[in-house]
Order: structure tokens, then C-alpha cells, then sequence
């Protein structure tokens, strides 16, 4: 019962999240990447997301570009990015909210924040995207994107940001492309987040032995007379 109460007080948390975002970015997120190298800046929206996601037809420059460089085949980043994870609310939550799960959520936005305010208020965005997605029990990489709350820009210009992600999955991923790219870095994600939870404690289960069974007392033998 209080397990269930808590889960329904992080939806909560997660559905008042956006609340700290500033005004002009808690609007619905239309545009999930907006691939800013330079000067030059071409926007994904979301229809063009769930037309890959759904039948995998790129309809967007931008996507198209994405997916050449993501180190991954168009149908490995389209399982990838569709492909389910169970999480446990609660600890889902703890984990998201401990100084451990800030500094994760710091890593994972090096490159690709907000569009309107950066780094300012991207573990906020990210973390709330998350728990968004989490609140069937499962999450997806398409279903954290489907969940952010803002617009978002990978970026790439002034020599501040380089436009590489820092993929979580250290070791799993092969060449620069993979351990990088924004593509990839979605396909990992929620499985790096399942990993990392807080697992709930299991409860010890005592076993107790039965006492030995009372000896029942025999009947007495009846002599005969014989």
C-alpha cells in the first residue's frame, strides 16, 4: 500500500516538474532535435520522429543526417530507440533525485539541452522526460523523447559545445560515432537508467522451523488374562 502511495506522489512530482522551467520553455515539445553545428540549424519535429519510429521513412534532413552519423544501421537506431525497459517508480525516483543521479543527468546533457535556456535547466528537463515516460513502469528511448518537456538543440558552435554525447554505455559502444553521436546516445539511455535505479530493498524472509511434533503417548497393551 505504501509502495503504491509513493509511486503516485512521484507521477505527481514528475507531472509538476516543468513548473521550475522558465515560462517561455514550459510549452509542448514540437521539435525534439534541433541540430545546431555552427550557423547552420535544421529542426526535427516530432511527426517526422514517429514516421521513422512507425515505418521507418526519414522524411527530415536532419534525421537523415543524425542517423548517417549515429554508427548504427536506420533499423538498429529504430529497434534501438522503440525497445522497452521495466523500472520501478520509486526507484526510479530515488535514484533521478540523489546527488548521484544529478551528476548522471549533468553527463548525459553536455551537448544537447534546451533550446531556449542550455544547460540552465537540462537535468530538470531530462529527469522530468524520464520519470514521464516511466509511469506505465517502462521506458523508452522514444518515449523519453515523446516526454520532453521543451524543445531541444544539440549543439555545436562557439567552441563552448562540441556536439558529442557522452554515451553511457561505457565499453558497449564501438568507434567514435557510437560512443557520441546523439542517436546513439538515445538508444542507450534508458537502458543505462534501468541499470542504475535504486532497487528496493528485499525483504528478508525468516524461515521458521516447526517444533518437533509432540510424541503421542502410546496406548497402554491390555494383558489378558491368559
Amino acid at each position: 500500500m505504501i509502495k503504491h502511495l509513493l509511486a503516485g506522489l512521484v507521477v505527481g512530482s514528475a507531472i509538476t516538474s516543468t513548473a521550475f522551467l522558465p515560462a517561455n520553455a514550459a510549452v509542448q515539445n514540437g521539435l525534439p532535435i534541433r541540430w545546431n553545428t555552427g550557423g547552420a540549424v535544421w529542426s526535427t519535429n516530432t511527426k517526422a520522429m514517429e514516421t521513422f519510429l512507425e515505418t521507418g521513412e526519414v522524411t527530415d534532413r536532419g534525421l537523415r543526417g543524425g542517423l548517417n552519423l549515429s554508427g548504427w544501421s536506420d533499423e538498429e537506431v529504430r529497434e534501438g530507440l522503440t525497445k522497452s525497459y521495466d523500472v520501478d517508480m520509486v526507484g526510479l525516483h530515488r535514484f533521478l533525485y540523489s546527488d548521484e543521479g544529478v551528476r548522471f543527468l549533468k553527463n548525459q546533457t553536455t551537448s544537447y539541452f534546451p533550446y531556449h535556456s542550455k544547460t540552465e535547466y537540462s537535468v530538470q528537463a531530462l529527469r522530468s522526460a524520464i520519470i514521464a515516460d516511466a509511469r506505465d513502469g517502462s521506458i523508452s528511448s522514444a518515449g523519453i523523447m515523446a516526454n520532453l518537456p521543451v524543445d531541444m538543440r544539440l549543439a555545436d558552435f562557439c567552441g563552448t559545445y562540441t556536439g558529442a554525447q557522452n554515451v553511457c554505455a561505457e565499453g558497449q559502444c564501438q568507434g567514435e560515432a557510437q560512443c557520441t553521436s546523439l542517436l546513439s546516445w538515445y538508444v542507450f539511455l534508458p537502458a543505462c537508467v534501468q541499470a542504475n535505479q535504486v532497487r528496493q530493498p528485499v525483504a528478508e524472509v525468516r524461515r521458521t522451523v516447526a517444533p518437533a511434533p509432540t510424541p503421542m503417548p502410546q496406548p497402554q497393551i491390555i494383558r489378558g488374562l491368559w
